[in-house]
C-alpha cells in the first residue's frame, strides 16, 4: 500500500467517471436486498444508466425492474423464463453472469451476489478493466489474493468497509494502529436462553438491518462479522492481529480505525444501506443521499460491549481460518453456506452451524494460496463434506 492509502483509486474512478458522462451499470442480483437499494439510488441519479439486471429466481420482480429501466440486457437462471423475457421486450437475456460482467459497453458493476457465486463474475470483470462495486464479502473470503491484483478497480459496499475507505481516504496508513469493525450483535445479542431451539422466525429477525436470509442467519451467528474481518484484511492490507470486532446495538458507528496516538477515529450515519451503496456508485464524489440524515440528539447515547465469544464461535472460526489461510477460508465459506441453507430448511438446529463448519474446516490446508480453478474444486468438495456430515447427522 501506498503512503496516501486511496491516493491511486481516487485517480482511476475520477478519470473513467469523467471520461464517461452516463456510466453504465450492470447490477448482478437486481432483485437482491442491496440490489433493490442499488436501483432505488440510481432512481436518483440521472447521470447513470441502468445498462444491465440479473435475477437468480424472482422473475416477477425482474420482469418489473425491466420494465422500469430498461436495460440493453438480463439474465435469468431458468431458460424459460429467459425466452419469456426476450419475448416480452426484445432484449437480449444471457445465459451466464460473466458474460453480463464483460459486456464491451458496461463501465460499472455492482456485484449484489449472496455467497461463492459472485467470485468468478467479479473476478471477470476486473479482468475486463471494470469498476467493480463489491457488496459479495464471500468474493474476498474465497479469492482475496486474487482479487486484489485489481485494487485500483474495486470499491467496498458494505457498510464497515464502505466507512473504512472514508476513514483511510487521504491519510497515512503508518499513522493507523488498527481497525476496529462494529457489530450489531444480531436478534441473539441479549438473549440469554439456550440457543439450541431458537427458530428461523426468530434468527431472521434482525434488530437494525433489512437483509436477506442467508446474511440475517449469518448475522446472527455473528459469522457475517468473521467474513468482514477477512474482506477487512484483503481490502486494507491489516493483518488480523491488528482488527478488532466490538459489538454495538444501534448500528450507529459503522467502522474506526484507532491511530497510533490512541485516538479514535469514528464513521457515523444511520443504518442504511443506500448511503454506501450511493458512495460506492459516485466515490470519490459525495452528493445528496436518500436515506435520512443522522441525528445525534435524537439517536441518544451509544453503547459498545465486547464479543461473547463463547456463546458465537463463529467468530472465532473465521478469525483462525483467515490466519490459516490457504483452502480454509474456502472451505469455512462454502461449509457455512450448506449449514445456513441447511438451518433455513429446518434441516439443522442453530448452534450445529458452526458445529459444521468446524468440523469442515478441519479437514482442509491452509498456507497455500490456490488458483481459482483450485478454488471453485475447494469450494464444491467443502459442501459435499458439509451435505455428507449433515446427513450423518441425521
Amino acid at each position: 500500500m501506498t503512503a496516501s492509502f486511496a491516493t491511486a483509486r481516487v485517480l482511476a474512478y475520477h478519470s473513467v467517471r469523467r471520461g464517461c458522462l452516463m456510466p453504465n451499470v450492470v447490477v448482478l442480483g437486481s432483485t437482491g436486498s442491496i440490489g433493490t437499494q442499488t436501483l432505488d439510488v440510481l432512481r436518483r441519479r440521472p447521470e447513470f444508466t441502468v445498462y444491465g439486471l440479473s435475477a437468480g429466481s424472482n422473475y416477477e420482480l425482474l420482469r418489473k425492474q425491466i420494465a422500469e429501466f430498461r436495460p440493453k440486457f438480463a439474465c435469468i437462471a431458468h431458460p424459460e423464463q429467459a425466452r419469456a423475457l426476450r419475448d416480452e421486450f426484445s432484449l437480449p437475456v444471457y445465459s451466464d453472469l460473466e458474460a453480463m460482467a464483460t459486456d464491451p459497453g458496461c463501465d460499472l458493476v455492482v456485484v449484489s451476489l449472496v455467497g461463492a457465486m459472485g467470485l468468478k463474475p467479479t473476478l471477470r470483470a476486473l479482468e475486463a478493466g471494470k469498476r467493480v462495486a463489491l457488496a459479495n464479502k464471500e468474493t474476498l473470503v474465497a479469492g482475496g489474493h486474487l482479487v486484489m491484483n485489481y485494487r485500483e478497480q474495486l470499491i467496498p459496499i458494505d457498510s464497515e468497509h464502505s466507512a473504512l475507505w472514508n476513514l483511510f481516504s487521504g491519510r497515512n496508513r503508518a499513522d493507523i494502529e488498527k481497525i476496529i469493525l462494529t457489530a450489531s450483535g444480531g436478534p441473539f445479542r441479549a438473549y440469554e436462553g439456550s440457543l439450541d431451539h431458537v427458530t428461523v422466525k426468530q434468527a431472521l429477525a434482525h434488530p437494525r438491518w433489512d437483509m436477506g436470509g442467508k446474511i440475517s442467519i449469518d448475522s446472527a451467528t455473528l459469522m457475517n462479522k468473521g467474513l468482514e474481518v477477512i474482506e477487512a484484511h484483503w481490502l486494507f492490507d491489516f493483518p488480523y492481529s491488528k482488527i478488532d470486532v466490538v459489538v454495538h446495538p444501534e448500528s450507529i458507528v459503522h467502522s474506526m480505525v484507532q491511530l497510533k496516538d490512541g485516538t479514535l477515529l469514528a464513521h457515523m450515519g444511520t443504518a442504511d444501506m443506500r448511503l454506501p451503496i450511493q458512495y460506492a456508485l459516485t466515490y470519490p464524489d459525495i452528493f445528496d443521499s436518500p436515506a435520512q440524515a443522522l441525528d445525534l440528539v435524537k439517536a441518544g447515547s451509544l453503547s459498545f460491549e465486547a464479543v461473547r465469544w463463547e456463546r458465537f464461535p463463529s467468530l472465532r472460526l473465521a478469525y483462525q481460518a483467515g490466519e490459516a489461510g490457504g483452502e480454509k477460508p474456502v472451505a469455512l465459506n462454502a461449509a457455512n453456506e450448506e449449514a445456513v441453507a441447511a438451518f433455513l430448511e429446518g434441516k439443522l438446529k442453530f448452534t450445529h452451524i458452526p458445529q459444521v463448519v468446524s468440523a469442515v474446516v478441519e479437514t482442509f490446508q491452509g498456507k497455500s494460496f490456490p488458483s481459482l480453478e483450485q478454488i471453485l474444486a475447494i469450494d464444491e468438495e467443502a459442501r459435499l463434506r458439509s451435505r455428507a456430515l449433515m446427513d450423518k447427522r441425521g
